[in-house]
This record gives structure tokens, sequence and C-alpha cells, in this order.
């Protein structure tokens, strides 16, 4: 992560911010849309995390949000799991997006830079992923596929819409020239 203590503090603040607007705000039942769909908003840390960020520091990333949802939610280990196999996938999905000139050393996961079709995918692409290995194993079998399935879907477009405009709204507008 280049950019020295600045920039780790800032992930800081911001990993704190997002964690505390999910626990304090978003997990309640006025964020449920018909009990189908959640909006796990705590996951744009994580995805919006730098490219140039190390896998170990990723899935130390993951584990630690999942497991201090698990603590405050008693949701047994289900969140670590799934944010820990969404960061373990992370640089696999961005070396599928790689843009045909690659990514630049201060690139970062930003609308802005990396346009609407590449991140609509990234977003829903790992949005997903996590969802069906959060929902599959919070159910522990396959007995309600079709609900389980309808959980997966329906979180994962409104968890990726709601991150789409946290993009919008919060991150800098300034395009890199290529």
């Amino acid at each position: 992560m280049s950019g020295g203590i600045f920039s780790v503090l800032w992930q800081a603040v911001r990993g704190v911010f997002y964690l505390a607007l999910y626990v304090l705000l978003i997990s309640g039942t006025d964020f449920v849309l018909f009990n189908l769909a959640w909006c796990f908003i705590y996951l744009g840390f994580l995805l919006f995390l730098p490219l140039a960020t190390p896998l170990v520091v990723q899935l130390v990333l993951g584990f630690a949000v999942g497991l201090s949802l698990d603590m405050v939610f008693d949701t047994g280990g289900v969140h670590a799991a799934a944010a820990v196999l969404l960061m373990y996938l992370r640089p696999w999905v961005l070396r599928l997006l790689t843009p045909r000139d690659g990514y630049d050393a201060q690139d970062s996961v930003n609308i802005h830079q990396m346009g609407w079709q590449w991140m609509v995918v990234y977003l829903v692409l790992l949005t997903a992923i996590h969802h069906a290995a959060f929902f599959l194993l919070e159910l522990g079998s396959f007995r309600f596929v079709g609900l389980t399935l309808a959980k997966i879907v329906l979180s994962t477009l409104y968890t990726a819409l709601a991150l789409l405009i946290i993009q919008l709204v919060f991150y800098p507008t300034k395009r890199r020239k290529r």
C-alpha cells in the first residue's frame, strides 16, 4: 500500500466508518427489503481497497472485518468466512477485469477511473460471490434453494447499487490520462 502512514491511517478510518455505518444504521430491519434483500454496505471497505494492497493484508482485513461483525451479531463465523473468500478471490477478479493497457500503480477501485462497465461487473461479481457464501453458510443446507437464491440475487443487486451510489457521491471524479 503506497503512500506511507497517511494512506494506512486513511484506510483504517475508512474501515471504521464502513463498519460503524453498517452496525449502527444499516443492519437494522429498516434497510431490509421484503425480508429478502440485505445491504451489506461494509463490503465497500473491502472492495474499494487500493489495487496494490498485498493479498495477505487483504485476507487479514477480510478476516478482521468479518470476525468483528460475527462478534457483534453472534453469527458464528459466517461473516468472516464469506469476507475471507471475497478477499481471496478479489485478485482473480481484478486479473479477469484487467483493462487492455493494464492497471497503473496509482489506480484505485474508482468508478470515475475505471468506468461504469468495469465497476458494475466488479461489484456484481464479487458481491454475488460474498452473498452466495454468506447465505449458503447461514442456511447450512440446500433445503430452501429458491429462497436462498432469491436472497443472493436481491441482496447482490441491493448492495451493488448502494456501493455504486457511494462511489458516485464520495469518490473523486478526477480521471486518469491514458
